[in-house]
């Protein structure tokens, strides 16, 4: 994200709801989708910190800002689609290093512990206090506010989650620009997926993830409980800090969503 992008974003627009794990923006209310960005921030939430007497591992500095401790750009595209689509968002306040709130509690990544061949200090050896409090204090809380979002916005047909990815990754460059994932939803997905085609994007159809292999959880999850459709759109880190760029794409998926 550069740096540009970030102050207005903590200059221009502020949340309706802001908590320690999570802040909910809301441009409008009645739209037809419901945005969130699960990997929106690289932060420790001070609060989180000093009741766990929590402090980043010098031996894992090299992992801030890095797509290992957040989504670059995500935050300032969720921002900018929903301000399109005069819908409501929910950015999770924490590092996907502390918890990930885009796996099942259950899943292996949810606390990763190690990125490009390198143990991650922090999520060595966690002990199951530890465990147990970053889901209570972080994990829990986003997926509440998650669903009260979507539970309020009844209008709402679609759960869209934002994410970003890196322009090459284990040694092989990426060539997709944006990447539409689903599972369910696949008429949905298809056709975001032919608009921006259209529009000259270069288009993944679950590139360079799947979402039949559940890494769409957070919006298939609250998607699911409400009877709406869910659907991820991944955008790659080197475009999505273009404005212009941001601003094409912005265009089309509020025209073929809207």
């Amino acid at each position: 994200m550069g740096i540009e992008a970030k102050e207005l974003v903590e200059c221009m627009v502020k949340p309706v709801e802001c908590e320690e794990a999570y802040e909910v923006y809301a441009f409008g209310e009645g739209a037809e989708v419901v945005f969130t960005c699960e990997h929106a921030s690289e932060e420790v939430p001070p609060g989180f910190a000093e009741r766990m007497g929590f402090r980043w591992p010098e031996a894992d500095s090299w992992l801030r800002g890095t797509h290992w401790a957040y989504d670059i750009g995500a935050k300032v595209l969720a921002l900018e689609l929903a301000a399109c689509m005069q819908s409501q968002l929910v950015c999770a306040r924490f590092s996907r290093l502390l918890v990930d709130p885009n796996r099942p509690p259950e899943a292996e990544t949810i606390f990763r512990n190690r990125a490009e061949g390198k143990a991650i200090v922090m999520n060595t050896n966690l002990s199951p206090k530890e465990r147990e409090a970053r889901m209570r204090w972080l994990y829990e809380p986003f997926h509440a506010a998650v669903e009260a979002v979507v539970a309020r916005e009844r209008r709402a047909r679609t759960v869209l989650a934002l994410h970003t990815f890196t322009p090459e990754y284990e040694g092989q460059r990426r060539h997709v620009e944006v990447g539409v994932l689903f599972n369910r939803d696949e008429d949905l997905a298809h056709r975001l997926i032919e608009a921006l085609r259209r529009e000259g994007f270069v288009v993944g159809a679950n590139e360079p993830w799947s979402g039949k292999d559940g890494l769409i959880y957070v919006a298939e999850r609250h998607a699911e409980r409400f009877g709406k459709q869910a659907i991820d759109i991944e955008v790659r880190q080197d475009l999505v800090v273009d404005p212009s760029f941001r601003a094409r794409l912005t265009r089309v998926v509020g025209e073929a969503l809207g």
